[in-house]
């Protein structure tokens, strides 16, 4: 690959999400499955001369200081003690703020890419230990495999899961993590469970009340989903999703859509997308 490649940064889901304790940090313990979406956001990386890392756009609504990809290059420069610069070109595909990870993704990709376009040759487990000074998820996108996740993210099993069609409703709601895991009323003491066979609906998502209870467009996207199958909060929210038993049965709720929605439709793959693009 070379900098003009195109580098993908695909979607999650958590197929459930329990929250088992609170450090005394404040980082919280969690239980959780993680699978990956082929939906995906593109980034393309232009090497530079002059030592400046910056993104090619303003990202709406993301002020440069809390940019993933910008703080991702700088923490890996910094990691292999270059003075390389690079300019950052991200689509930006997946709903900000949907529980999808999209920013978590960005991060990985923007770990991996550079280390390959700057000649790092960092592992693995040496660029999963850097993005969780990122973000809980980052590590999950850095491994690239569906996996069952405890501590605070990042012990991660993988996992060989069903790769059913998802319909993603996007609620066009934007929920705020930070916001989510201070709420006085989540719930913290979820039992510790063993990582078991899982079916969409065994367990709960902790923030889905909450959301709902605090976006009642979320609640509203809940309730007309069921008639489809059984609809799941993903991550923090707003995005809800539902398992589908073909692409034609998710094109379908695509095509009777509520009002004032978006329903994309993703395949599952426990191994992600860019995974499967750096090994080609």
């Amino acid at each position: 690959m070379n900098a003009e490649s195109v580098w993908l940064a695909p979607a999650k889901i958590n197929l459930f999400l329990h929250i088992t304790g609170q450090r005394a940090d404040g980082m919280h313990e969690l239980q959780t499955v993680f699978q990956f979406l082929e939906l995906s956001d593109r980034l393309r990386f232009s090497l530079r001369a002059d030592g400046e890392v910056k993104q090619a756009s303003v990202i709406r609504g993301v002020p440069a200081e809390e940019d993933l990809c910008l703080r991702a290059a700088h923490l890996l420069r910094d990691y292999g003690g270059l003075t390389a610069g690079v300019e950052i070109a991200l689509e930006k595909n997946i709903p900000i703020g949907g529980g999808l990870g999209g920013a978590s993704s960005d991060a990985a990709t923007t770990l991996h890419a550079l280390n390959q376009l700057w000649g790092l040759a960092a592992s693995d487990d040496d660029l999963a230990a850097l993005g969780l000074q990122l973000g809980a998820d980052v590590p999950i996108f850095v491994r690239g495999l569906a996996a069952w996740a405890e501590g605070v993210g990042e012990i991660i099993t993988p996992l060989t899961l069903a790769q059913p069609w998802y319909a993603v409703v996007d609620s066009g709601v934007h929920v705020s993590s930070a916001e989510m895991f201070v709420n006085s009323q989540l719930t913290r003491n979820c039992p510790s469970l063993t990582m078991c066979p899982l079916q969409v609906g065994t367990y709960v998502n902790v923030f889905e009340p909450l959301v709902r209870k605090r976006y009642p467009k979320v609640d509203r996207v809940f309730e007309w989903l069921a008639s489809f199958g059984t609809p799941f909060l993903t991550g923090t929210g707003g995005c809800v999703v539902v398992a589908c038993e073909s692409e034609q049965d998710a094109l379908a709720i695509q095509t009777q859509t509520m009002d004032d929605v978006r329903v994309l439709v993703a395949k599952g793959r426990n191994i992600s997308p860019l995974h499967q693009q750096l090994t080609r």
